[in-house]
């Protein structure tokens, strides 16, 4: 978180915009140039790794495995140590006449942030322990359980956490901005994810990429990268992802399109548009007005014949439940935070960005900071605490790992707030507003057996459905590779598996998107 997802990749917005994936959706457009670099003066000095025999059950299923906590060395090309990545993975144990052991699949997952560790696609949704969560409600505790809907029945699971991120650190004497950006996060994740095949002997397993959030543009760039490193990638699977950077730019139409089916989405769920109407056809209607009369106006600015505009609003407010006069006045063009604020300020409350179902009351007329309200976030809010309680207790009661320096589930002050966008895209050269989708194109091109599964929710104001849609239609691929992409859109928001219901049916995807050729 989410996803990141506090953008946090969870990825989620500058003052309102679909801005990266950060913790609590802190401003990306106002990041510092200066470095923040993270402490890293024990680096040298890690934990032993430590591991545990552990049985997950569900029903009358069960499997034996092997849980680790460890560091991976990151390396360059002479060896030179960059840093030290913390890692858990949890591997089927398999008896010595299992032929295909070599064979299982191996998927590296993590959040985004930039600054969040993997604890929400953990413990959150897709490692074999999860906590319960109770629909829009807030969590008291943690209450833990065998997940059943984890991905372990179809693949040994390895979580990372980005340098800078829990206990990752960056090695005494690296410059910490080689690393902290879109292309050295992703060559430090592909030198990660080797290490680890090297040092478990496992070059022979399928390997699979799960990333969340800012995870989804750190999978796109990998999955290139790692092709170019000679590893095959068998499958990638975005969760809540966001390509094209220029969505996040402020005035940006492209910004103002996702929006609006997500808002729709929204003001149907409290109750403000859409009675009566099927939820997904509610989607859809929005969708193909998005990008039908919505867009045609929007590209006419102020070209546009004021009875259009009028017509336009009285349509727009009639699917996201906002008044026509105030569309009007903003010209067709709606903040998120504007939205959060009016939609349900006659209940004196405002909704979520990473799940807008979720809702708290408003903050005191005094705090008017528009940063601050950007980052107050209810889903995150929600869920974050429980789920940090119960890895730190698993990890101590379970396999007996306890480091004495704090863990740093979300990092944006330290790793987020100086991240450098500038991407050398494929094909292009260096730009500062990265289109990762071309990354996608030239990974597919270059290996077109590999298959990816794009997941998203209809209530994820961080990182909108509409725009990932939009962004694959603009890479014009073949049908071939075209076939390659599947799509899958829930009832859930940014972060999917904290919605329950979500969660089934997404296992069962994920499970045929495994099994499948």
């Amino acid at each position: 978180m989410n996803e990141d997802g506090s953008v946090d990749m969870t990825m989620d917005g500058a003052v309102g915009k679909v801005a990266a994936p950060s913790p609590k959706g802190t401003s990306f457009a106002a990041a510092s140039k200066v470095l923040h670099q993270v402490p890293a003066s024990h680096v040298a000095d890690v934990p032993a790794p430590a591991s545990a025999h552990l049985t997950w059950r569900s029903g009358s299923s069960s499997i034996d495995y092997v849980a680790t906590a460890s560091h991976l060395d990151v390396t360059d090309d002479g060896g030179n140590l960059e840093g030290r990545m913390f890692s858990i993975s949890y591997v089927a144990e398999r008896g010595a006449s299992d032929a295909g052991a070599a064979c299982r699949p191996v998927t590296f997952c993590y959040n985004g942030g930039p600054g969040c560790a993997s604890i929400p696609v953990n413990f959150g949704g897709f490692g074999p322990r999860r906590v319960a969560t109770d629909g829009t409600a807030h969590l008291a505790s943690a209450v833990v359980e065998d997940n059943p809907y984890t991905l372990l029945p179809q693949s040994d699971l390895v979580f990372l956490d980005a340098l800078g991120t829990g206990w990752s650190a960056v090695a005494e004497g690296q410059d910490g901005s080689a690393i902290f950006g879109v292309d050295g996060d992703a060559d430090a994740f592909s030198r990660a994810i080797q290490r680890w095949l090297e040092e478990n002997g496992r070059w022979g397993s399928p390997v699979y990429l799960l990333g969340e959030s800012y995870g989804t543009v750190r999978n796109a760039v990998l999955m290139r990268i790692l092709g170019e490193h000679d590893v095959h990638v068998a499958g990638v699977v975005m969760v809540s992802a966001i390509f094209d950077w220029v969505q996040t730019l402020p005035g940006e139409d492209l910004y103002y399109l996702g929006m609006v089916p997500t808002m729709a989405a929204a003001a149907q769920y409290f109750g403000r548009a859409g009675k009566g109407v099927d939820v997904d056809e509610w989607f859809d209607r929005a969708m193909a007005f998005t990008q039908g009369e919505y867009a045609s106006a929007l590209l006419q600015g102020d070209m546009l014949p004021d009875r259009e505009e009028a017509s336009v609003a009285r349509r727009l407010s009639k699917l996201i439940g906002l008044p026509v006069d105030l569309i009007r006045r903003k010209h067709l063009r709606i903040e998120l935070d504007e939205f959060r604020r009016d939609i349900l300020a006659d209940e004196d409350k405002v909704c979520g960005r990473l799940d807008m179902r979720f809702t708290s009351y408003a903050p005191s007329f005094a705090q008017t900071d528009s940063g601050f309200f950007a980052e107050e976030d209810a889903a995150d809010d929600a869920v974050e605490c429980a789920w940090t309680s119960a890895f730190r207790s698993f990890l101590h009661d379970d396999l007996g790992y306890a480091p004495t320096t704090r863990y740093l589930n979300n990092n944006y002050d330290g790793v987020g707030k100086s991240w450098n966008w500038e991407h050398a895209q494929p094909g292009v050269g260096k730009v500062i507003a990265p289109n990762v989708a071309m990354d996608i194109a030239t990974a597919l091109r270059r290996n077109p057996t590999c298959r990816m599964l794009i997941v998203g929710g209809r209530y994820d104001a961080a990182t909108t459905y509409w725009n990932v849609v939009h962004d694959i239609a603009c890479l014009h691929l073949g049908p071939e590779l075209r076939g390659r992409i599947e799509f899958k859109r829930y009832g859930c928001g940014h972060m999917a598996y904290v919605d329950l219901p979500t969660l089934k049916t997404m296992s069962a995807d994920l499970e045929g998107f495994y099994s499948a050729e």
